[in-house]
């Protein structure tokens, strides 16, 4: 075990709410059960769960750190006594409940990957939360695969140029939604068959003129309210339309003849509250489906922009404004600089 400070620079939310702030602090290193490493973080991935979390309308579930952050890249500095997977200075990226925006994070071994060859750590740091989200939602439950046409909301969030990479690389075809112009070309240049500007188009008319009328077999939203209604309309029969976010609000309207006369599956999970063995068995899964996509150059880490870890409201802040395109992440070094 190498020697560790007992304090760590950290960013914690400051009134949670409305006009919730985040401001750099001094926290204890968290402490390690058996079965988890010591990871010093590099970089951590900001999300809109973290911007929903210091807004407070997402709080850490029970026993997890207050701490914002669900993703990090760094090296192990300390292992549990049952911990048989990683060993101290291993370069590795993690999936967490919360506290990583912080030098230091405590996680089981089981939500821990090796860092892809030949990324940085700032760049691994932004895949675990996208990654493990498109995996488990967009394949596991929407059975994404070869052939199919992939329908992905935001296409430029992080959720959706993990998507789109990923539905590709499985030789599906992705029509993916974006604010602008400039966007849905984003969405092209990763992949995907056709970007619709929502702004000035209709997704619906887009989806059923590229298909001849079929319509797309998974559709991953992000955005809720509306959009459900919608999303029927543009599903083909037996499609599988996946919710894992509501930007567009919580409620929308379901047309139950739809659903039955396609036999459509509405389906749709939050990562952040599952079981240790869930995550441990979505971990693997990536590991072993996901990560080669690295090493055959079909999927690629694609950051925005870097903030110091002391500039992460200025993060939030770009986030809310909804300018990016991909991840953007913090530089946890900075704050030992």
């Amino acid at each position: 075990m190498n020697h560790i400070a007992e304090n760590m620079y950290a960013v914690e939310i400051e009134n949670a709410g409305r006009n919730g702030k985040l401001k750099l602090t001094r926290r204890p290193t968290p402490s390690m059960g058996d079965r988890d490493v010591l990871i010093e973080v590099h970089g951590a991935g900001v999300n809109r769960p973290d911007v929903l979390q210091r807004r407070g309308y997402y709080p850490p579930p029970p026993g997890a750190s207050d701490l914002p952050g669900l993703e990090v890249g760094g090296v192990v500095v300390a292992i549990g006594k049952r911990v048989s997977r990683f060993a101290c200075g291993d370069r590795v990226c993690a999936l967490l409940a919360g506290g990583g925006y912080a030098e230091y994070v405590s996680v089981h071994e089981g939500h821990v990957l090796p860092a892809p060859a030949g990324l940085s750590l700032i760049e691994a740091a932004s895949l675990p939360e996208t990654v493990f989200t498109v995996w488990a939602n967009m394949v596991t439950r929407g059975q994404c695969k070869a052939g199919d046409t992939v329908l992905v909301h935001g296409g430029t969030s992080g959720i959706g140029v993990t998507a789109i990479q990923i539905a590709t690389a499985l030789g599906a075809s992705v029509i993916a939604t974006a604010g602008s112009k400039e966007k849905a070309t984003a969405c092209e240049k990763l992949g995907a068959k056709l970007g619709v500007n929502y702004r000035e188009e209709d997704f619906v008319a887009s989806v059923l003129e590229v298909t001849d009328g079929r319509g797309a077999d998974v559709i991953l939203d992000i955005v809720g309210g509306e959009y459900v209604e919608r999303n029927l309309r543009a599903a083909a029969t037996n499609g599988r339309v996946v919710s894992i976010a509501f930007i567009g609000g919580v409620k929308g309207e379901v047309d139950l003849n739809l659903v039955m006369k396609k036999r459509l599956l509405l389906t749709g999970s939050t990562l952040r509250s599952a079981l240790v063995e869930e995550k441990s068995e979505l971990a693997s899964e990536v590991m072993h489906h996901v990560w080669p996509m690295f090493d055959a150059n079909t999927l690629r880490p694609v950051v925005h922009k870097v903030f110091p870890l002391g500039e992460a409201q200025l993060a939030h802040e770009l986030m809310e404004r909804s300018e990016h395109i991909g991840k953007i992440v913090l530089d946890v070094r900075s704050a030992r600089a």
